[in-house]
């Protein structure tokens, strides 16, 4: 466990809110952290994605592999 002490400028009225919901606690924005970071994490292949197809590169349809995968075993026998 690490102790982090942190000094933060929020506006009155989201400290108000913020603290009255419980979310000031260091639980609550452990939790809140963790589930940020899985967003983030769940988000990149995504970017990828949209990068990929704002490229020009068009994702292929599982018959169109499966036909490649049937080429190759055929060469192979």
């Amino acid at each position: 466990m690490t102790t982090l002490k942190v000094k933060l400028d929020l506006p009155c009225r989201l400290v108000r809110e913020a603290w009255a919901a419980g979310l000031l606690t260091s639980k609550a924005l452990s939790q809140l952290l963790k589930e940020a970071m899985q967003r983030r994490a769940a988000q990149s292949p995504l970017a990828g994605a949209a990068r990929a197809s704002d490229g020009g590169i068009v994702p292929l349809l599982m018959m169109k592999v499966q036909a490649e995968i049937d080429v190759v075993r055929r060469a192979r026998r």
